[in-house]
Parts: C-alpha cells; structure tokens; sequence
C-alpha cells in the first residue's frame, strides 16, 4: 500500500547553508551562504522533482522572498512538481486570491497547493496593515475561504460578512482541477476553521502522542460538519547510512549555533501569539540539554528557527521507522526540509524513500520517473552526465561543500 506522500521545502527565507538558518516567524532571517536565487532554488527544485518529492512548500512573512511570486518563476524550470504556496488570506481580497489560485492553476497544468497561513505574530501583520487579533484572524480567515470556495464552484458572490464584504464577484477563470487547502494551527480557533475548510490538516513536529491527540481531535470536529481530513506534519531530517552519522551530524548543526544566538531568536520568538510555536519552545526549552524529545525525535533546529523546530534523526531504516509512527496515528503527508535543502533532499530521496518504497509505503509519483533528466546534482558530486546514477548515500561520511 503505497500511502504515503513527501513534500520538499524551497529556502526562501533568506536562503540555504550547511548550518541552520535561524530567524523567521516574525524575526529577520540570519545570513545565508546560498542566496535564495532562481538558479539555486531551481536545482533544489528539480532535484526535489526527480527524487520523488510530490510538492514544495514556498513560506510567506516579511522574513522570506513572495512565495507566489518565487513560485512563479521557478514552475517553467520544473515538469511535475507541486508548488505549496504560503499565503496570508487577510492581505489580499477574496476575488484576487481567486483568481490568482486560479491562473497559477490553470497556467501550470494543476500543480498549485494552497498553505493558508492566518498569521501567529501581531506585531508582523500590523506592518502589514492588518490590525486584527488573532481571533479576529482566524474568524475573517474563515469568511475567506468561504467566499473563495464559492467563486471556485461559479457562484457569483455577494457576502457581507463581519470583517469582509465584496458584491457582484464572479470569477472568469476557474481552476481546474481546484487546489487542495493545507491548514495548520493548534489552537481552537485554527481547529475549528480547519474542520470546515482544509482538504489537508498540518501539524508541526511535535511527538506521535501529541501528533495522534490532534488528529483524533480534528477527525472529531471535522466529522461534525460531515467532513473527512487528511492529515499532514512538517518536520526537519537528518538521514544518514549509519545511526551514528546521523547523530553526528545533528551534533555538528548543534555546534554552529551559539549561546548568544539562542538567547536573542528564543526572546524574540517567544513574543509570538501562536499555540503551536510556544509547543516548539517548550520541547527545547532554550537549552542544548534533552533535545531528543521521542526517539529519533530531536528538538535542536528550534533553539534558532521559528515555525517547524524538530528534525527525524537517525539511520535511513530508524528514520523510516519513525515516519511510520506518525502514519500509525494518522499521518500520511509530511513536508521535510535540511540544511543544505539540495543535500538533504538527496540523501533523504535515496536513502529513506527506497527503504519506504520496500515497505510497500511510497511510489514515485511520475508515471516512470525522471532519473537524471533535468536534475541538478549536489555541489560537490559527479556530473550527472555519468552513466553511473549519483547516489550521496553512500558518500555520507565525504564533507559537504559549503
């Protein structure tokens, strides 16, 4: 049964190192060795195409490059890859939002996904220009994805609602097929609105017990309004040949961070309104100390990285082992990223997704897939012309290029 689906992640905010890049969720991102540029985020992206990745997720803040607009430009680089594009519902009206979900779907063949983002930090949505609260947030979110459903289906739209109105809107151009809608949050008013609108519900990496309350809760409220969900985690991966290389290398990220670092993104991240950030901050806790929070479960990358702070940590089998876990309790997406993006999503596309595919738990979701055709190689690996397929797997104890 292959049930399982693999997301890639796309650098944009402020672009990709060997070391984790800190900052986001309200914080300026720390300085990269790899700018977030088109030629650089279109080797992660075909990389991510050919290994097997079905989506990218692209972020959205003031901390990041416009994930609409970055998307955009790197779709024609890519054949079958999905873009799941970030996007806050509060800074652009309903009908735009349309009708740009719509031409994005339209113009790429179907390859747009839809991650609706309220926004947890009120500070950063002031400087927007969006003064709502946070539940004020998530109720005009909800008016939101009511009134873009509608325009999708042909309605035209008349709505007065408590924090949004528009008369007469008709949408010329529907997308087909409709993009899916990716929906996180912890707290009620994230369950309650993604129980009405999400196709996908997302959590952050929090341990499978955690993970499976979540999922029975959100099966609950979903059912309530006749709904089925599918449910999705975003997490971080250090895969390597052996369990200790893949320790070692969790040690080294650990290493590059430091304590003044730690004290000034925990600071600022702990301003942040959102439920599912201050779950992050309390499984590391500010301190390098018991950073395994469940085995094979480490909790480092958030000492210094907002949003999703949790990596897979181990050998390609115990970290297969442990994705199937989280599909035990209910989960069959998950969006992954490493440092460096094109690095990681090789030695996870050609270590982890083999061993899963043997478990009869993915397939390659190009109807024959795309080997080396279009692919960028790893900095540092032999040219992909070669007759011999490049696998980082078994080159995992070579340093990586910076």
């Amino acid at each position: 049964m292959s049930d399982l689906t693999f997301h890639w992640f796309l650098p944009t905010n402020g672009g990709d190192s060997p070391q984790v890049v800190g900052g986001g969720h309200g914080l300026p991102a720390e300085p990269s060795v790899r700018p977030a540029s088109v030629p650089y985020l279109g080797q992660v992206a075909r990389s991510a195409e050919q290994l097997g990745f079905e989506a990218a997720l692209t972020p959205t803040g003031a901390w990041c490059e416009d994930a609409w607009l970055t998307t955009a430009m790197l779709a024609p680089l890519s054949e079958r890859l999905k873009f799941l594009v970030a996007f806050r519902p509060g800074l652009v009206s309903p009908l735009l939002a349309a009708q740009m979900a719509g031409t994005f779907q339209n113009l790429t063949g179907g390859r747009l996904l839809l991650n609706v983002v309220v926004g947890g930090e009120s500070h950063e949505q002031r400087a927007y220009g969006d003064f709502l609260d946070k539940d004020e947030r998530y109720a005009r979110c909800g008016e939101f994805l009511d009134v873009v459903r509608r325009l999708w289906a042909g309605e035209s739209v008349t709505f007065q609602g408590e924090h949004l109105a528009l008369a007469d809107a008709t949408l010329a151009q529907r997308p087909d097929p409709l993009p899916e809608i990716y929906f996180g949050g912890s707290s009620p008013a994230a369950h309650d609105v993604a129980a009405e609108h999400a196709d996908v519900y997302l959590t952050w990496g929090e341990p499978p017990a955690a993970v499976a309350r979540k999922v029975e809760d959100m099966r609950r409220r979903a059912a309530e309004r006749g709904r089925e969900l599918r449910f999705g985690i975003r997490l971080h991966a250090i895969a390597r040949d052996t369990h200790e290389e893949a320790w070692a290398e969790a040690d080294r990220l650990l290493n590059g961070i430091s304590d003044e670092q730690i004290a000034r993104v925990q600071a600022g991240l702990r301003r942040s309104e959102s439920e599912g950030q201050r779950r992050m901050l309390d499984l590391n806790r500010g301190s390098r100390d018991g950073l395994e929070v469940h085995p094979g479960l480490w909790a480092g990358i958030g000492l210094v990285r907002g949003g999703a702070g949790t990596a897979l940590v181990g050998s390609h089998q115990e970290v297969a082992d442990l994705i199937e876990e989280y599909a035990a309790v209910g989960i069959s997406e998950f969006i992954l990223s490493g440092y460096p993006h094109l690095e990681e999503a090789y030695r996870f596309g050609e270590g982890v997704l083999p061993e899963l595919a043997r478990r009869g738990r993915w397939s390659h979701p190009a109807p024959s897939p795309l080997g080396l055709r279009g692919a960028a190689v790893p900095f540092g690996a032999p040219s992909a012309a070669s007759a011999v397929p490049v696998s980082l797997v078994s080159q995992d104890r070579q340093e990586v290029p910076a």
